[in-house]
């Protein structure tokens, strides 16, 4: 006779449940139960208080990188057209201000309609930013064959010193712009929103982002002609935002990673075939001795002295970053200060200066920078 296994001891589930909700009714862990998320990594507890955002720590301790780099900028706007060299079409796509890695999908898409020229052909892109790097895949996705020719590549860009917030900022000059560069604008704005939804993910280190405007007086001041991709716009009153002033706009928006992006973009075009050549073209007679018979030009401050163009000059911006907050999942802007999170850091902004050629950061930027994001979470309650 076969001997009769022993039952399994099973837990009496209600029971254990009880004991389970007295545990964490007793610690308090049910006022923030925390989610696992795909990386394996919890979220963290919810900060206390009516309005759950939590504020950035600023300090001088606090501080793990420092940099700056140059917008190339020009007051009329960017630059989409295409010319002769010779034998040869060029298509200019530069001079995106602080919009590059916002724009760079739909300006791109402007300069490709211009310049492609059919399937199984060659194509040279010049720059390795966010912008030629668009450009490229582009050109690959209609099936041109694409080399791509560059000083530098990331992580040596401008683009990797980019905020990456999602919105068309220090584009132009209203007061120069023509309509003609507005609707180009506003074209290229809303293509590249549409490209970047295709893109949010941890693959391409895009996602959408709470953003909360300081100061604004109405949302036509905050988003301008943009206001179709700008969801969720609304502007908050006292009493319905934390920040300790009278009106905040809050949109939408999505927020691109640098780091995560631009190697995840360099990957696709390699995947795909493209080639990279680094080397430094010094005039129009080098760009006109490369073997592609299209060339784009996506050398964003580079292209004054390639190509000669005087209006362009550097916007120099420095950041401060912080170290990483995950508790902190909101965009936080007043004036000209800035404040996104991001895996890499707590990325401080809000510099602008015309006409400056100097990459080294510089102490008492960094200094007035920490004292004016000291001063605006200060007011922030809690």
């Amino acid at each position: 006779m076969p001997r009769r296994r022993p039952r399994a001891w099973r837990p009496d589930m209600a029971d254990l449940t009880r004991r389970a909700f007295g545990v964490l009714a007793s610690s308090g862990a049910l006022a923030g139960c925390a989610t696992l998320q795909p990386q394996g990594f919890t979220e963290p507890l919810a900060p206390a208080g009516p309005f759950r955002l939590a504020p950035v720590h600023v300090s001088e301790d606090r501080v793990i990188r420092v940099v700056a780099g140059l917008r190339p900028y020009r007051a009329s706007g960017f630059v989409v057209r295409a010319e002769r060299l010779g034998d040869k079409t060029l298509v200019h796509n530069y001079g995106h201000g602080g919009g590059g890695i916002t724009l760079s999908w739909g300006t791109s898409e402007l300069a490709v309609d211009l310049g492609f020229a059919g399937p199984d052909r060659d194509y040279a892109v010049l720059g390795c930013g966010a912008v030629g790097l668009a450009t490229a895949r582009l050109i690959q996705l209609r099936g041109g064959r694409v080399t791509v020719y560059a000083k530098a590549l990331p992580p040596q860009t401008t683009s990797n010193i980019a905020g990456g917030q999602w919105w068309p900022t220090s584009v132009f000059d209203a007061a120069v712009a023509t309509p003609a560069f507005l609707a180009q604008y506003a074209q290229a704005a809303r293509l590249a929103y549409r490209r970047y939804q295709l893109m949010v993910g941890d693959a391409y280190g895009i996602g959408w982002r709470r953003n909360y405007f300081v100061g604004q007086p109405s949302l036509e001041a905050a988003v301008g002609s943009l206001a179709d991709v700008a969801p969720e716009a609304r502007l908050l009153q006292t009493g319905e935002h934390p920040f300790g002033t009278e009106k905040v706009v809050q949109i939408d928006m999505m927020q691109v990673e640098p780091s995560i992006y631009l190697p995840a973009m360099m990957r696709d075009l390699l995947v795909a075939g493209g080639k990279l050549e680094v080397r430094e073209l010094r005039d129009r007679a080098e760009v006109a001795a490369l073997p592609e018979p299209v060339v784009f030009n996506c050398t964003g401050l580079g292209a004054g002295a390639l190509f000669g163009d005087k209006e362009l000059e550097p916007v120099r911006g420095q950041l401060v970053v912080l170290l990483p907050q995950p508790e902190v999942t909101y965009n936080l802007l007043s004036g000209p200060s800035y404040m996104f999170p991001r895996h890499d850091g707590i990325v401080l902004g809000g510099t602008f200066d015309h006409g400056v050629w100097e990459t080294q950061p510089q102490p008492d930027i960094t200094a007035r920078i920490l004292a004016r994001q000291k001063a605006l979470f200060a007011r922030m309650k809690t």
